[in-house]
């Protein structure tokens, strides 16, 4: 072969691997046909994104909100290696090896086996390549011999390296059995299997590669093994939830339509993703207690933000509003953010207003291992108005602070209509629904921005208006403390 003839060649395969790759995430957008064409949801990003930190990873979400396609769309990229520019999870430079199973072999068929490579072929066994995975890189397929038709058992996929992935879809009706064996890169589990044997079996299989673990659920019966698991957290642990509400590619008026059909106690499974907790949950008072929509605050509402600083998990902060006439908290706003520093963190509290007074934790007064300031310092020189002491209650004891006693005044103001959440802070509401306990205590994890809602609730003695900054300015200014007091 000539050297010309070979510089097309390469040409060619460059442009044929670029028309795959645009077609497989050009889609993406797809699933947001409204208001966000051409690439995923902001909580669809994220959720690839902690790839590279979190190997196990959930999404526990409301039906038709994307659960699905996330997960099979996050698989096709593994097994294609046609990792997008905005990609910044876990990527794998060689063939993957996966096993994508869901309950039963015509569910596994009719959900994943579709999303992934589409339907056959009139007449044929030839997968039409309509889902995630481009048909050009579609190799040898084999089905099972299972009593349902078109069930996929293995299937290769080129890889944009050169080599040949391989993809092996099972359902959990096979038992824990028929998931032993060789080692994965990867596992995505659709749905609750019916034997928690399988999810750790699955665990077993991504051991030696380092791999990864996806579970999508509904979770309509409740906290199950698994998404206690999820929930629960611990290292390398992430899930994301979705709503309706945060879906637009659901038609609204369907939607409400559909709500109202289901049974009640389904309603915010569905629509929410929220399991049903039980005595489990911290805040069992429903969304719709109170929720209200935003609206221009007063100027006599006694304003306060608390941040929790995430020194190992997100940064946190609330606004609240209170209408003390009324004895109304409002929360107005609300901010989480990882990996990022405390100059990040206070220009986006500081944007928001720079006058509000900002309630903190005890830990604020942690020290940096570098320079040896205190957050609460760091926080307070970027501009940030931070209240002089850390947060406490009313006998002004100092310190790290029982956590009860805020959470019941906040349980209670939900229950008598005195705490009142902005509509379209999706972040809160997620929090809110997931937070549970366990053996009677708090689970305190992915609750950054509720732990801010606290700290403010809890020295909403010290909330201002904009005219008592304005003229009556804070006693504390001068910082003659002792940090031990703190």
């Amino acid at each position: 072969m000539s050297q010309e003839a070979a510089q097309v060649l390469e040409l060619l395969e460059e442009l044929q691997k670029l028309k795959s790759q645009t077609r497989l995430l050009g889609e993406y957008g797809g699933l947001a046909s409204k208001g966000n064409e051409g690439g995923p949801y902001d909580w669809q990003a994220e959720w690839h994104n902690r790839g590279t930190e979190c190997p196990e990873r959930a999404i526990i979400a409301g039906n038709r909100t994307g659960k699905t396609r996330s997960a099979a769309a996050e698989v096709a990229l593994h097994l294609t290696g046609l990792y997008p520019d905005w990609w910044e999870g876990r990527r794998f430079d060689e063939p993957t090896s996966w096993i994508v199973a869901g309950p039963t072999n015509e569910l596994t068929r009719d959900v994943c086996q579709f999303a992934l490579v589409g339907a056959m072929e009139p007449g044929t066994k030839v997968p039409d390549g309509t889902g995630w995975i481009p048909k050009e890189h579609i190799g040898n397929v084999d089905f099972r011999q299972c009593g349902v038709q078109n069930v996929i058992d293995t299937v290769k996929v080129k890889h944009s390296s050169g080599g040949w992935s391989e993809l092996a879809f099972k359902s959990y009706e096979q038992g824990n059995i028929k998931f032993q064996g060789v080692s994965r890169h990867g596992v995505w589990l659709d749905e609750e299997p019916t034997d928690h044997a399988i999810f750790t079996e699955c665990q077993t299989r991504t051991l030696d590669k380092k791999g990864l673990i996806l579970f999508t659920r509904t979770p309509l019966f409740g906290m199950s093994d698994i998404v206690r698991h999820f929930l629960d957290g611990g290292d390398g642990i992430y899930y994301a939830t979705a709503t309706w509400e945060q879906s637009p590619h659901l038609d609204e008026a369907e939607r409400n339509r559909l709500l109202k059909s289901y049974p009640e106690h389904e309603r915010a499974t569905r629509a929410k993703g929220t399991p049903l907790l039980g005595s489990g949950g911290v805040y069992n008072v429903p969304d719709e207690e109170i929720v209200c929509d935003p609206f221009p605050i007063p100027a006599y509402f006694r304003r306060i933000c608390g941040i929790d600083f995430g020194i190992d998990h997100p940064a946190g902060a609330a606004w609240i509003a209170y209408d003390a006439d009324a004895d109304i908290v409002y929360v107005t706003d609300c901010y989480r953010k990882s990996g990022e520093t405390a100059a990040y963190h206070a220009q986006a509290i500081t944007s928001r207003a720079e006058w509000i007074p900002v309630a903190w934790p005890h830990d604020g007064m942690t020290r940096d291992k570098g320079g040896g300031k205190a957050l609460r310092d760091q926080y307070e020189e970027c501009g940030v108005n931070m209240l002089y002491l850390s947060a406490r209650y009313e006998d002004d004891k100092g310190g790290g602070q029982a956590r009860e006693p805020a959470t019941l005044d906040i349980l209670e103001r939900m229950r008598t209509g005195r705490f009142k959440v902005f509509r379209h802070l999706n972040e809160w509401f997620e929090e809110k629904r997931m937070l549970h306990r366990k053996d009677g205590r708090i689970v305190a994890e992915r609750d950054d921005i509720e732990s801010a809602t606290r700290y403010a609730v809890m020295m909403l003695r010290y909330a201002l208006t904009e005219e008592d900054i304005a003229f009556e300015p804070q006693p504390f200014a001068e910082h003659n403390y002792d940090p031990l007091e703190l």
